[in-house]
């Protein structure tokens, strides 16, 4: 059962875990620093203590914990309680969410095991945004995308505000790294995906056109540059969504919602 303990101390060791979220060179949720996974509010912690990142740990305000009480009911995890004037002092601002869980990172999964049963699949590239990075995932769980491949130089999905644009999907929605880049995409075709590049190119196929077969991975790449050449390459078809005139692009998560949608329209 999880046991509730009063922190009354700003500088009490117990809440260093969740201590100045706001010095970048001393995140905790940072890859390459303590590597926890953090969960910020309500709706968050809750998917977080249903997911395969089970929580060592939460902080919050007591108004946050009677919320939670049914949820922590028969989990065995300390549940640090502080005012909101302590929390902010540790946090390092005025968290109006007024609750955090913090778990560690589990080994990575492997793609290939990914793509055994799924049946569509996000692939990105130098999507560097966590916004956008949280927004796709969130947009992957709401239309029933099964995974999220990432491919080279894309943002940290496990970054907190990744995690808090997701509203926790990312901790629901399984992703995985590919080893190469893009040699990596042969294990999708090998798979029996077909590779749908998304590019506003007026040359291409239309979206609707393009998603047929009955696994598909759906490539997107960062605003501005779009996907490499190198990537466009080694897809199997490329596809536009169609725009009004004067219109360019879309957001890449914006993108990546209506290539789910059209997806499940089209099954």
């Amino acid at each position: 059962m999880a046991v509730v303990i009063d922190i009354d101390d700003p500088d009490d060791p117990r809440v260093a875990d969740f201590r100045d979220l706001s010095a970048a060179d001393r995140r905790p949720d940072r890859p390459g620093g303590r590597g926890l996974v953090l969960a910020e509010g309500v709706v968050v912690v809750q998917r977080m203590l249903t997911s395969r990142f089970p929580p060592f740990a939460l902080f919050g305000v007591d108004r946050r914990f009677a919320q939670l009480a049914d949820d922590l009911a028969g989990v065995d995890v300390p549940c640090y309680r502080a005012s909101a004037e302590v929390m902010a002092e540790v946090v390092g601002f005025h968290l109006n969410r007024g609750v955090l869980a913090a778990a560690r990172r589990p080994a990575e999964l492997d793609p290939a095991g990914l793509l055994a049963t799924a049946r569509t699949v996000a692939v990105l590239e130098g999507v560097n945004d966590h916004e956008n990075i949280g927004s796709i995932f969130r947009n992957a769980a709401g239309l029933g995308a099964d995974a999220i491949l990432f491919g080279d130089r894309c943002a940290d999905p496990l970054y907190r505000r990744a995690v808090r644009v997701s509203m926790g999907h990312v901790l629901r929605v399984p992703f995985a790294q590919l080893p190469t880049w893009p040699d990596s995409l042969e294990l999708l075709r090998d798979n029996g995906f077909r590779i749908i590049a998304l590019t506003p190119d007026p040359a291409a196929a239309t979206l609707a056109a393009a998603l047929t077969g009955e696994r598909v991975a759906l490539l997107l790449g960062a605003e501005g540059p779009g996907l490499t050449a190198a990537a466009m390459t080694a897809s199997d078809v490329r596809a536009r969504i169609p725009m009004s005139a004067g219109t360019d692009s879309l957001n890449v998560a914006t993108a990546a919602a209506m290539a789910f949608y059209e997806r499940v329209r089209a099954s």
